[in-house]
C-alpha cells in the first residue's frame, strides 16, 4: 500500500523538458529567446491597445518598444552580470559567456530600469507623458515576464530546493552529442538529478494573478499618472520577494541573504511611495496625442479654416456682380425711355 502510495506521489512530479534547444542545420533554435520574442510581441499588441483605448495613437507602442527593448535586454544582462560577477569574472569564470544572452541570465530589476530609461527617450521624442505610457503598458509588461518564465522551464534554471511536494519538479540530466554533461543545450538521459520546487511556475503564477488584479483595479478606478506602474512594480516584488526565499541555486548574498531579496523589497518601498504621492486621477485624454498628431490636427484645422475663407470670398464676390448698375446697350428698357423723354 505504502509503495504504491509513494509510485503515484512520483508520478505526479512534473517533469522538465527534454531539452531547450533545437538545431536546424547551424541553426540553434533556443525555446529561451522564443518566449522571450512571443512575450516581447504580446506586450506590444496588447500595450497598444491600451493606450488606444485611453486616448493615445495607435502604433505609438510599437514605436517606443524600438526604443525601449534593445535598452531593456542591456540592462537585463548587465544587471545579470553584475549581480553573478564571480561566475564570469572570477577564479575558473569565462568573461566571453557574458555576452552570450541567448544561454539564459536576465534581470527583470535591470531591464525595467535601462528598458524605462528608452521608452523616456522615445517619449520625450514624441512629446508624450511616460507616467501615462508606462500606465498603459504594466500589465502587458507583467504577461510578458510571466511569459519568458516558460523559457527558464526548458533551460532547467530558477528552480527552488529540494521538496517532495506532489507538483515538485523533476531535473533531468542533460548530454551533448560528445556526452559531456550539458544542461543547458544537451539532450535528456532520462535520469533524475533531484525534484525541486518548481520556482519559475510559482513566479509565472503569481505574475499572471498580478495582471488581473491590475486590469480590474484599473477599470473600477482609473489610475493615472504612473500609480498603475507602481502597482506593477509593488505587486512583482512582493510575490519575486518570498520567490527568492525559497531558491538555492548559486546567487550573490548580502548578509546572508540573496541580493535579489535585497532588491526586491527597496524597490517595493519606493513604488508603495510613489503610488501614494503621485497625482491622483487620470490624464485628460488629448495630452496623450504625440507632437506629430498635434502638428498634423492644426494643419488640417488651418487648412478647413483657409477653405471656409476662400469660399466666404467667393459668395461675397459674386454678391458684388449683382449688385451693379448695368449701362450702355445692356440698360434695362425702362432707363431708355426715360432718355427719350428727356430728350423730346
Amino acid at each position: 500500500m505504502s509503495g504504491s502510495s509513494a509510485s503515484s506521489a512520483v508520478l505526479a512530479y512534473i517533469p522538465s523538458p527534454p531539452q531547450g534547444v533545437w538545431y536546424v542545420g547551424p541553426l540553434a533554435l533556443r525555446a529561451y529567446a522564443l518566449f522571450i520574442i512571443v512575450g516581447i510581441v504580446v506586450a506590444i499588441v496588447w500595450g497598444d491597445r491600451r493606450w488606444v483605448a485611453r486616448g493615445g495613437t495607435k502604433g505609438t507602442v510599437l514605436d517606443v518598444a524600438v526604443w525601449a527593448v534593445p535598452f531593456g535586454l542591456l540592462g537585463g544582462r548587465l544587471y545579470h552580470v553584475a549581480t553573478d560577477w564571480s561566475t564570469y569574472f572570477g577564479p575558473g569564470g569565462d568573461p566571453v559567456r557574458a555576452l552570450k544572452v541567448w544561454e539564459g541570465g536576465l534581470g527583470i530589476w535591470g531591464a525595467v530600469l535601462l528598458g524605462g530609461v528608452g521608452a523616456w527617450i522615445a517619449c520625450r521624442r514624441r512629446g508624450i507623458p511616460l507616467p501615462a505610457f508606462g500606465d498603459a503598458v504594466g500589465p502587458p509588461i507583467l504577461l510578458a515576464q510571466a511569459i519568458g518564465r516558460i523559457g527558464n522551464y526548458f533551460n532547467q534554471e530558477l528552480y527552488g530546493r529540494h521538496t517532495t511536494v506532489p507538483w515538485g519538479l523533476e531535473i533531468y540530466e542533460r548530454v551533448n552529442d560528445s556526452g559531456r554533461i550539458d544542461q543547458l543545450t544537451g539532450v535528456s538521459t532520462g535520469v533524475v538529478e533531484k525534484i525541486v520546487h518548481p520556482t519559475f511556475l510559482y513566479e509565472l503564477l503569481w505574475s499572471l494573478a498580478v495582471v488581473a488584479l491590475l486590469v480590474v483595479v484599473d477599470r473600477r478606478f482609473s489610475i493615472g499618472h504612473g500609480r498603475l506602474f507602481a502597482l506593477y512594480v509593488a505587486g512583482y516584488c512582493a510575490g519575486r520577494f518570498w520567490v527568492e526565499l525559497m531558491r538555492d541555486d548559486y546567487a550573490t548574498h548580502i548578509a546572508g541573504i540573496r541580493i535579489n531579496s535585497f532588491t526586491s523589497a527597496i524597490v517595493f518601498v519606493l513604488a508603495v511611495l510613489y503610488f501614494v504621492l503621485a497625482t491622483k486621477g487620470r490624464e485628460d485624454p488629448a495630452s496623450l496625442r504625440s507632437d506629430d498628431d498635434r502638428f498634423d490636427d492644426d494643419r488640417s484645422a488651418a487648412g478647413d479654416r483657409s477653405e471656409g475663407e476662400d469660399r466666404s470670398g467667393d459668395e461675397l464676390s459674386d454678391g458684388d456682380d449683382a449688385a451693379e448698375v448695368p449701362s450702355g446697350d445692356n440698360a434695362a428698357p425702362g432707363t431708355d425711355a426715360q432718355s427719350t423723354s428727356n430728350k423730346e
